[in-house]
């Protein structure tokens, strides 16, 4: 197992709840899915089932294919002129790959490496989306923004300058905009892809209790190269490796302390990575 020693209380409990129910349906789900960029292969044959709420972490070494899976879950892989999919995805049992993709993304929200605030107010920055899909009111909007700041656990920081530029706040803090924006649309699930690579220890233990506490009440994805942040975090833990295979994929606790691949094992020891 990763240095650490035993897990927290908290996360462990969680972590039993979800053994126990391993048979509900998966909010996303892959079945022999290949992935291009034109005629290099970044995915090869990954079938994976990503468990209806909770924390689901993605890792493996640099260049395995984790950003590129995020991508295609909520399609971001169409801004790249000659990607494609083979293979089957769903979300919640429907075609991902033929959904209407802004009704998709409103759905699965996704916060990226580094901070990308709008050039906008931080009130402005969250209330974006809401305005996008039609809210208007002015009170609607207000709770809207109140809320998602505080899931983001922002509120309490920015309550007295939401008219501020969302560039005036630190690095962490900016991150956790981009939190409360993608919360705002209430998604189903939030994928996270390394947020915690450009900011500070303090900053990141801050990222990592937020997404601690939304697992509570989304689907959380996360692709991180931090293996003591994996085992902190997350209920599920899928290993990918070099071609864009996928090695190993199960309850974080059980995967990190008996890997059933010795490459997997090999990975967690940090024999390659």
């Amino acid at each position: 197992m990763v240095d650490g020693g035993t897990m927290p209380h908290a996360v462990a409990s969680t972590r039993a709840w979800v053994r126990r129910n391993l048979e509900l349906r998966p909010i996303i789900e892959t079945k022999h899915v290949n992935f291009y960029y034109g005629a290099e292969r970044a995915l090869h044959d990954v079938s994976l089932a990503i468990p209806a709420d909770g924390v689901t972490a993605i890792m493996g070494p640099s260049g395995c294919g984790k950003s590129t899976l995020l991508r295609m879950f909520n399609r971001m892989y169409e801004l790249y002129t000659g990607s494609r999919v083979e293979g089957r995805v769903t979300f919640l049992g429907q075609d991902l790959l033929r959904a209407d993709v802004v009704a998709l993304r409103r759905h699965i929200g996704m916060v990226f490496q580094r901070p990308n605030p709008f050039p906008k107010s931080i009130f402005d920055n969250v209330a974006y989306g809401p305005r996008v899909h039609g809210m208007a009111k002015k009170s609607a909007l207000g709770e809207t923004v109140e809320q998602s700041l505080c899931r983001a656990a922002l509120w309490d920081e920015v309550k007295n300058r939401l008219k501020k530029s969302a560039f005036s706040l630190s690095g962490g803090q900016q991150q956790r905009l981009c939190i409360a924006r993608a919360l705002a649309v209430r998604p189903r699930v939030l994928l996270m892809d390394e947020p915690c690579s450009a900011l500070d220890p303090k900053a990141s233990d801050r990222i990592e209790e937020t997404i601690r506490e939304l697992a509570e009440e989304l689907t959380v994805v996360i692709v991180t190269h931090n293996l003591q942040q994996a085992a902190r975090v997350s209920d599920y833990t899928a290993v990918f490796l070099a071609g864009g295979e996928m090695a190993e994929f199960g309850p974080t606790e059980d995967l990190f302390n008996a890997p059933q691949d010795q490459r997997v094992r090999d990975y967690l020891e940090g024999r390659f990575g």
